[in-house]
Parts: structure tokens; C-alpha cells; sequence
């Protein structure tokens, strides 16, 4: 059977969702042990994988209140609100929950680049020709984002 693809198109733009239907989906979320819960982003319009990130509670409900992607620092045991220092924020434009409810997708409009190395996405290694090779260069310097 072949999915309506009305149905798997993302909303025109976001609106944050009352708070009697955020509260629902909160609910569907499986969160782990330490309260975190897997969260792909995903850019909206050309289906790339931008990167892996977590979430906890507190992310998820500021993600859905400002349509702006938040997410939960596990080294800096903090929120880390995408683009807060570098600039390079997602603007959410969907929200997804898996079928078990372990997994987010965040389909998003990034802004800029989505790694911190400065390249477009996180995933710039693989195998080609048996070795371990990075298929994509940096197209920011990470010191201009960063000021490192």
C-alpha cells in the first residue's frame, strides 16, 4: 500500500501546538533512564540527515513553545539551544515520534551549517575504497562560528 503523501508532508509553517496537545505528545515519548530520548534532524525539504542529537523533556517543550530546535548537552549537562553561539539555528518545521516512541525526527530549515566541524552535516566519513575516508570538507571555518 502506498503512503498519501499529503501525510508525510510537513505542515506550510510552524505553530507552536496548545499545550493540551503538547502534553499528549510528551506522553508518547519514551524518554531512557536519564531522561533522554535520540533526536535526528533532518532538513525538511531535501531529506538530508543532518545530525544525532538528545533531548530531554525540557528541550522537547521548549522545541515545541518556539519552533526553534533545542536540545540536551549530555557533556555540558545543559538545554543547547541550536545556533546559540554559532549562529547556525533549525527552525523546526515538524516534529516526528517513531513507533516505539525511543526516537525523535525533527524535520527542520537549517540554517548555514548543522556540524560543528562547519560542514553542512555530521555525517562526512565513510568507507570508500576500504579506507575510512571524510567525503565532505568543512565550507565554514569553525573558529568564524565559534571563535575558537
Amino acid at each position: 500500500m502506498t503512503p498519501d503523501p499529503t501525510s508525510l508532508a510537513p505542515p506550510p509553517s510552524w505553530a507552536a501546538p496548545a499545550a493540551e496537545a503538547r502534553a499528549r505528545l510528551l506522553e508518547a515519548i519514551r524518554f531512557d533512564l536519564r531522561g533522554l530520548v535520540p533526536a535526528i534532524a533532518q532538513q525538511h525539504d531535501s531529506g538530508e540527515v543532518l545530525m544525532l542529537a538528545w533531548m530531554n523533556r525540557d528541550a522537547v517543550e521548549e522545541t515545541l513553545a518556539t519552533g526553534r530546535a533545542c536540545y540536551f548537552s549530555r557533556s555540558r549537562n545543559r538545554l543547547w539551544r541550536k545556533g546559540e553561539t554559532s549562529g547556525q539555528a533549525q527552525r523546526l518545521v515538524d516534529l516526528r515520534v517513531d513507533c516505539d516512541g525511543d526516537t525523535l525526527l525533527l524535520l527542520v530549515d537549517q540554517t548555514g551549517v548543522a556540524c560543528h566541524t562547519g560542514r553542512r552535516n555530521c555525517f562526512f566519513v565513510a568507507l570508500r575504497d576500504g579506507a575510512v575516508t571524510e567525503i565532505a570538507q568543512p565550507t565554514t571555518d569553525p573558529e568564524a562560528l565559534y571563535g575558537r
